[in-house]
C-alpha cells in the first residue's frame, strides 16, 4: 500500500460498535486538520471488508490509518490486526479502546499499533494522537527510498513525542477522567451541581472540569432553562458540528 504525499489527506477508518462513540469519534476525525474520514465499521468483518475494498477501488484510495475498538462483536481487536497485517496492508492503527489490560496492550504494540488511546479521553488527547500520526507520515513521505539511523529515528521520534495536550495547572487526569466518564454514560445533560454531588467535589471544581471539556470541543454546553435561581448551564458528551445540521 502507498503511503499518502505530504499535501495528500490520510484517509480513516474508525472502528466502533458503540454509537455514541463511533459518531464522537467521526466528528472528531473530521475536525482534525489533514485528515478524511472514509468511512464507519461498526463489526471486525466490516471493517476488514471496508479494507479489502478501499484498497481494490483506485478512486477513493487506501486506509491509511484504522482507528480500532478492540473489544467488537464479531472479532477481537487483536485479530483484526494480525489480519490486516497477514493481508500486506501497512495501515496505520491507533488501538482507541477501554481495554486496560497490560498483556493485550503489549500485544497490541508487539502487532504493531502506532498509538494506544484508552477511553475515555478528551478532543485534545484524540487530537494529539493524530497529529503525532500525521507527523510520523509526513516524515515518511519525505524520505529518500534508502535512509540512514538518524533519518530512522527522526521518524520514529515523531510517534514517541511528548504530549502536548497538558492539562491547566491544578487539574488532574484522574478527576478529568472521572468527569470524562460520567458525561459519556449520562442519558441527559448534567450540570456542575450534578456532577459535585455525583463525584464529591465542589460545585466550582466541577464546572472547571466541565468548563475544560467545552472548550476542549469534547463536550457541549447548553443553557438549561426552567430551573429556580440563578440560570445554569448543562453539558453534554459530544463534539458540537460546526456544520449545517447544527449542534
Amino acid at each position: 500500500m502507498s503511503e499518502p504525499s505530504v499535501s495528500e489527506s490520510i484517509r480513516v477508518l474508525v472502528v466502533e460498535d458503540e454509537s455514541i462513540a463511533a459518531d464522537a469519534h467521526a466528528e472528531y476525525v473530521r475536525r482534525a486538520d489533514g485528515f478524511e474520514l472514509a468511512a464507519v465499521a461498526t463489526t471486525g468483518a466490516e471493517a476488514l471488508k471496508v479494507m479489502a475494498e478501499s484498497a481494490r477501488d483506485s478512486d477513493t484510495g487506501a486506509i491509511h490509518l484504522m482507528l480500532l475498538d478492540m473489544n467488537l462483536p464479531d472479532i477481537h481487536g487483536l485479530d483484526i490486526i494480525h489480519r490486516v497485517r497477514g493481508a500486506g496492508f501497512s495501515t496505520g492503527i491507533i488501538a482507541v479502546t477501554a481495554v486496560r489490560e497490560l498483556p493485550i496492550v503489549q500485544r497490541a504494540v508487539a502487532a504493531g499499533v502506532a498509538q494506544y488511546l484508552i477511553k475515555p479521553f478528551t478532543f485534545s488527547s484524540f487530537s494529539e494522537k493524530l497529529s503525532q500520526f500525521k507527523e510520523f507520515h509526513e516524515s515518511m513521505a519525505r524520505q529518500p527510498s534508502t535512509i540512514n539511523q538518524s533519518e530512522v529515528d527522526k521518524t520514529l521520534a515523531a510517534l514517541r513525542s511528548p504530549g502536548t495536550a497538558n492539562l491547566p495547572k491544578g487539574m488532574s487526569e484522574a478527576t478529568l477522567a472521572a468527569v470524562v466518564d460520567l458525561l459519556q454514560t449520562a442519558h441527559a445533560g448534567v450540570s456542575a451541581t450534578e456532577v459535585m454531588d455525583e463525584l464529591g467535589m465542589s460545585r466550582v471544581t466541577a464546572r472547571r472540569y466541565l468548563e475544560h471539556l467545552a472548550t476542549d470541543g469534547s463536550a457541549v454546553r447548553t443553557p438549561r432553562y426552567g430551573t429556580p435561581g440563578r440560570p445554569e448551564y448543562e453539558y453534554r458528551w459530544g463534539a458540537r458540528k460546526n456544520r449545517t445540521g447544527g449542534t
